[in-house]
């Protein structure tokens, strides 16, 4: 697949050639949205939005080969967005069922604890850091592109972060993956 060739396409009108764009990296984005989302329908929501922000904005990317990091900032921030969006919302029966949540069940087992639980007690930049590092499986550099923020930024909220989860849960080995640039 030529991206340069097909974006110039897509810059052109053809809706093809920007599908065929998309259809090629379709799983790692749609891994990137859920990650931020959770839910397998708001994560395809932002993507259909995605779908359409990148054919109406198309025509301003300036290079072709950097379609999908330009993409995939476009899906990160569209992410964003509509989880901020999303706090301002309480749905009645959301918090109907979160308040049934915080009472304690007694006789149930302990829950075997999740990445989710241990990534609760992150700050939101940590927690995009560490998703996207060990998730995700990207390197410091794409999530510094995707996040809009330095390298050495992004290395700090994950040596931070993973210092805050073995501080909390326990652990070791953390030390090894400071500073190593991938």
């Amino acid at each position: 697949m030529n991206i340069v060739r097909l974006v110039k396409k897509a810059k052109k009108g053809s809706k093809d050639a920007l599908m065929e764009l998309i259809m090629a990296e379709k799983d790692a984005m749609y891994r990137l949205a859920f990650t931020y989302m959770r839910n397998e329908h708001d994560a395809m929501d932002v993507l259909e939005e995605m779908i359409v922000r990148l054919y109406e904005n198309i025509g301003q990317l300036k290079k072709e080969e950097a379609f999908y990091s330009w993409s995939k900032t476009i899906l990160v921030n569209l992410c964003k967005t509509t989880l901020r969006n999303q706090k301002k919302v309480v749905l009645m029966e959301n918090w109907q069922s979160s308040k049934e949540e915080e009472q304690p069940s007694f006789g149930s087992n302990v829950q075997p604890l999740e990445i989710a639980e241990m990534l609760a007690i992150l700050s939101e930049n940590q927690k995009e850091a560490i998703q996207m590092k060990y998730i995700l499986d990207l390197d410091y550099q794409s999530i510094a592109d995707l996040t809009d923020v330095p390298i050495g930024t992004v290395k700090s909220r994950v040596f931070q972060g993973l210092r805050k989860m073995k501080d909390h849960f326990g652990g070791e080995g953390i030390e090894k993956d400071r500073g190593s640039v991938e």
